[in-house]
């Protein structure tokens, strides 16, 4: 384990700020640890995508958890900083991904010496969330799930029926040919790339927070990632979706997983229509487990945790109060 970029331990404070390289399911991959008292709880960051790597952002949007929690984000194998050219597209499995989320959470219980850890997913993180906490639940203290993924393919029907509707309703006629042209097709990739650009122009992917807000600017302003990581960064993301899509489109826990041993959150946004908010109720309907809510976000879409960022800091910390 070493320091990558930054290190900073404040003793009279117990502060932590840094980014680290630990070697995890066999390789390195990096994970930032920012908290202003290392004795709070424990609160893990799955990252969407696959491959949408949030070292580089996620930072700007959590200063305020950071006074409750310890937070870690971590850039999954091949995506963020823990991409590297030595690494095959067939080692980046769902069950590897899995296995490696166990071994960062025992990794981190064990450093920080706390029994449980708080774990939030995002969009493809929220996979790996489920499957986590169905495998180790006495790790878990909750789940917190934004943008849960449910079922994949009904999800993406949905999203491409509500993106067809929107450009009939607005007689857009670039993306009626677009859309048409490609049909509905989960499992082509240039597929997804023009739903997903149609998507977000209609306003279903989200609607409060910009690109430049969330990436852009950090490009120039944040000290996490060089510009050489930025420039990687975009070939690691089209790397991890490549390897892991065509097995993530089979992914349906209504029909796999019904029961979980672990308090669960969902964090739903109004206007989610990436991984549509009608199958997050359903399953939050069918799912039993020891405590559940559905919390809704009211002017957000699939990025609720930075496009309401103080709503979703309030939640987690009532998630914690609740749990400790």
């Amino acid at each position: 384990m070493f320091s990558r970029k930054t290190k900073k331990i404040n003793s009279k404070y117990k502060s932590i700020s840094v980014i680290e390289n630990v070697i995890i399911g066999g390789l390195n991959q990096s994970i930032l640890i920012r908290g202003e008292n290392v004795n709070n709880p424990l609160m893990l960051f799955l990252h969407g995508g696959p491959g949408t790597a949030q070292i580089g952002f996620a930072p700007k949007f959590q200063s305020n958890l950071e006074k409750k929690f310890t937070v870690i984000n971590w850039d999954q194998r091949g995506a963020g900083l823990s991409y590297a050219k030595n690494i095959r597209k067939e080692d980046l499995t769902i069950e590897n991904m899995v296995n490696d989320t166990v071994e960062l959470v025992k990794y981190l219980l064990g450093r920080f010496n706390e029994e449980k850890i708080f774990l939030v997913g995002h969009s493809w993180g929220t996979v790996l969330g489920i499957l986590t906490v169905k495998k180790a639940p006495e790790l878990i203290h909750a789940y917190i799930g934004i943008g849960q993924v449910v079922n994949m393919r009904d999800g993406e029907k949905i999203s491409y029926d509500y993106t067809l509707r929107k450009a009939n309703d607005l007689k857009n006629k670039k993306a009626l040919k677009e859309l048409n042209k490609v049909e509905f097709n989960p499992n082509d990739l240039k597929y997804l790339d023009i739903q997903r650009k149609w998507l977000t122009k209609f306003g279903g992917s989200f609607i409060g927070v910009t690109m430049y807000n969330l990436i852009y600017s950090n490009m120039l302003f944040a000290t996490e990632y060089t510009i050489k990581d930025w420039m990687s960064y975009m070939k690691a993301g089209k790397f991890s979706l490549d390897a892991l899509w065509q097995e993530l489109v089979e992914v349906n826990f209504l029909e796999t997983i019904s029961e979980l041993e672990v308090p669960v959150w969902f964090l739903v946004g109004k206007y989610d229509y990436q991984t549509p908010f009608q199958l997050v109720e359903q399953y939050f309907n069918t799912l039993e487990c020891p405590k559940k809510e559905l919390v809704w976000f009211e002017n957000s879409g699939h990025l609720l945790n930075y496009e309401e960022t103080d709503k979703f800091n309030e939640v987690c910390l009532n998630i914690k109060e609740f749990c400790i």
